[in-house]
């Protein structure tokens, strides 16, 4: 019987990986990873089977269930199992259901926590999500829901009681997410930050009132998106992206490894 963990990998750059989760990546004999898990980070375990197992909004994946039974068949075969997961696993990452089918098969299982991308964000930003004066709450929300579920506005409401919010899993929503928001007399001009693949070279963040939320959606590509609303926002320069700044996280990884 081997182990599980759910480790959590980050936003996407490698060198935002803690040691411990690189440690275990190293070591692992089988990674089932998420879709959001970029290249660079499955580069570092060249000894292991990789099974990708995403789950991307609005496209074809793999059932929860299906990716449940899978994480138990390999650990009844294999020593150390890898569940790889984009951000931090307990931020709408299903961990609940992951632990809860090992639990039952008797398979031992521990989590690594990771940097979740509203906080890769932030820092890209240069922007805290908390400033005196301006912001004492900050909210994560999703709007989106299981397959087959009823959608509610709880999650609209969640965010306009809040000083800072960040809405994750949205971006095909957003006409939506915007007259929800609206409707519960969150202000038009209010700003609002789209940052999309964050932490990685291809980081694009844009800016403007929430009344243009789905049109700053529609200047967005086709990577992972966090919608980032409150006045904190109101001076965030969206040109400055620290992650670009720095030399090449891979490099920055191996020194580590090299140490």
């Amino acid at each position: 019987m081997g182990h599980v963990y759910l480790v959590g990998a980050g936003p996407g750059a490698a060198d935002l990986l803690t040691v411990r989760a690189l440690r275990l990546i190293e070591r692992a004999d089988v990674i089932l990873y998420d879709a959001l898990v970029t290249d660079e980070i499955l580069a570092l375990a060249p000894q292991a089977k990789k099974v990708p197992v995403g789950k991307r909004g609005g496209r074809v994946s793999m059932d929860q269930a299906l990716i449940n039974r899978l994480l138990v068949s390999t650990a009844t075969k294999h020593d150390l199992v890898v569940r790889l997961k984009g951000g931090d696993p307990m931020l709408f990452g299903r961990a609940h259901e992951e632990i809860e089918a090992c639990v039952q098969a008797g398979i031992p299982i521990s989590v690594v926590p990771g940097i979740t991308a509203a906080f890769g964000a932030a820092s890209a930003l240069s922007t805290s999500l908390t400033q005196r004066g301006l912001s004492r709450s900050v909210t994560f929300v999703t709007p989106t829901v299981a397959r087959g579920s009823q959608a509610s506005p709880a999650w609209a409401k969640a965010v306009a009681a809040a000083d800072t919010s960040v809405i994750y899993m949205g971006r095909g929503d957003a006409v939506w997410i915007r007259d929800c928001l609206l409707d519960f007399g969150m202000p038009a001009n209010l700003p609002v930050v789209l940052a999309e693949d964050v932490s990685r070279a291809s980081s694009f963040n844009v800016k403007g009132p929430l009344a243009d939320l789905p049109d700053l959606a529609l200047q967005l590509g086709s990577g992972p998106v966090l919608m980032m609303i409150g006045e904190v926002f109101a001076e965030a320069k969206v040109a400055l992206d620290l992650f670009n700044a720095r030399p090449a996280s891979i490099d920055m990884v191996a020194s580590t490894k090299a140490g």
